[in-house]
């Protein structure tokens, strides 16, 4: 019997860099196509465009950036940045080897009582979470407004109660999630169209995956900062919805949850 331990970190309470995702980015710099990188690790080709999405979007920084046309036909790329995360974790991962390697020197696990200790770890089902800086914060007599200012330059606003204002401990100049569930993301074409919705993001449809009856919409909204929404198949023809339409997506600012 011994130790063993994988190394994941974490950004503000999620799972940021796991050894799936490194793998992934490692092929990613091998190839520089996310297509091969995920037959390489292997994955789902959606499932590594959600990896790097879901990394672009915790990261305050660029990690894997898609590039366009050119003489090579374009392709994907890790930034500077997204490789010296790699230099600095494979640096942490030596680190923990020798932690590992030092525990199993020390520690006679046959002979000694052992108590299972089971850590649940909760994973946010919600497709949509962006980072993104407190810039203000309004109370109310029971509901407060929280605005958020994302790396795209976008700044959306939050309804959460007093209490998970207390409870949280938000204060001005705070990191936090905007949790957004893709069902409650809205699509609309018309620009000048007045809602009641206080958040309307401007962007860039950059992929269309259909289903049978619901399809899913990926928005690019800025600097990497990327909104999912699931519509219906029928609303994707009936809007003519196709890779590379500038589009708005509706969010209420009651259907914006709030992480730190």
């Amino acid at each position: 019997m011994s130790i063993s331990s994988n190394l994941t970190l974490e950004l503000l309470n999620q799972p940021f860099l796991l050894e799936k995702r490194i793998e992934l980015l490692l092929a990613i710099k091998k190839t520089g196509s996310i297509n091969k990188a995920a037959k390489e690790v292997p994955m789902s080709y959606k499932a590594a465009w959600e990896a790097v999405e879901a990394m672009n979007n915790l990261s305050t920084t660029p990690i894997v950036i898609r590039e366009i046309g050119g003489v090579g036909g374009g392709g994907t790329t890790l930034t500077k940045y997204g490789e010296n995360l790699l230099t600095t974790y494979f640096l942490l991962k030596e680190e923990q080897r020798k932690f590992i390697e030092n525990l199993n020197r020390i520690t006679d696990l046959n002979t000694g009582s052992l108590k299972i200790i089971r850590r649940l770890s909760m994973q946010i089902s919600a497709r949509n979470q962006i980072i993104g800086i407190v810039e203000k914060i309004s109370l109310g007599a029971v509901n407060a407004e929280v605005e958020i200012k994302l790396k795209s330059g976008n700044t959306i606003v939050s309804i959460i109660t007093n209490s998970s204002v207390e409870n949280l401990g938000l204060a001005i100049g705070d990191e936090v999630i905007a949790v957004i569930k893709s069902s409650n993301v809205l699509l609309s074409t018309q620009s000048n169209l007045k809602l009641s919705a206080r958040n309307c993001l401007k962007g860039t449809i950059e992929e269309i995956s259909l289903g049978a009856v619901n399809a899913e919409v990926v928005i690019h909204i800025g600097n990497e900062d990327k909104v999912v929404a699931v519509v219906t198949v029928n609303s994707v023809q009936n809007m003519n919805l196709k890779v590379g339409t500038e589009i708005d997506a509706v969010i209420k600012a009651s259907d914006i949850m709030i992480g730190k």
